[in-house]
């Protein structure tokens, strides 16, 4: 049998989701802990990779096993046993043949930035001081669902067959009448991303939001297929994969 599992993870204390020699990762955790109360070698495959710092508020996981078990029971354990910044919503069976990564269809990030010093969210959001003109970087945002190839804002020497990517949806909302609420927040939903894509667009759109460079800059950024034209890239921690979706669960 094959199951699935909505989980969603603080990824403070990890180095990615993805195992890795000499670092704590979040896949390498819950492979630990699905051995230990399924008695069994359980290996996790994750719908993506996420870096480290990076947070997931959504994210899917399957596994295979054959032997019965209790689901509510074992999602009771697992949110016992498991660090108190991991935690699992459902575990599910589907078919034999569905894949948590190949079969997603969309995925969707946030990027936080707040704008007024805040102690309760330096781990969950970017600080930042400067003055943003949020209109335009609407305007920018807007460029990016004319666009496919995105080689300008992937990691360079990544193994990816294409740097083709479909944008369904970019903009930008700012949240807080007051200046100590004052947030900004980034979101973007795409067919699949590459290494390191939403961190260099929002670090791009962030140059455009201080009149850096214009949108016909932006433009030619993205056409000029170099990382080394595009911005620079944010921090990790105001990151968070939000929304994973598939032809064959409701939302």
């Amino acid at each position: 049998m094959r199951y699935f599992i909505k989980l969603a993870y603080n990824g403070t204390a990890y180095h990615g989701w993805q195992i890795q020699p000499n670092a704590t990762s979040v896949q390498e955790t819950l492979n630990k802990a699905f051995s230990v109360l399924l008695n069994s070698e359980i290996y996790l495959m994750g719908a993506g990779r996420t870096d480290t710092g990076v947070h997931a508020k959504e994210m899917y996981a399957h596994f295979d096993f054959e032997n019965p078990f209790d689901i509510p029971k074992l999602v009771h354990k697992l949110n016992s046993f498991l660090p108190k910044d991991i935690v699992i919503y459902q575990i599910f069976p589907v078919d034999s043949q569905a894949h948590t990564r190949f079969d997603a269809t969309k995925r969707t990030y946030e990027y936080h930035i707040h704008l007024f010093k805040d102690a309760f969210l330096q781990e969950q959001s970017w600080h930042f001081t400067q003055n943003l003109d949020v209109d335009l970087m609407n305007e920018a945002a807007k460029l990016l669902l004319n666009h496919t190839d995105f080689q300008s804002f992937s990691k360079v020497n990544t193994d990816v067959n294409t740097f083709d990517c479909t944008i369904f949806e970019a903009y930008w909302t700012q949240d807080g009448a007051t200046k100590e609420g004052n947030k900004l927040i980034f979101t973007i939903s795409a067919n699949r991303f590459l290494r390191n894509m939403v961190r260099s667009i929002v670090g791009t759109l962030v140059n455009i939001g201080l009149h850096k460079i214009t949108l016909a800059d932006f433009n030619a950024i993205i056409e000029s297929k170099s990382r080394n034209k595009a911005g620079f890239s944010v921090p990790a921690h105001g990151l968070y994969l939000t929304k994973i979706e598939y032809p064959y669960l409701d939302d």
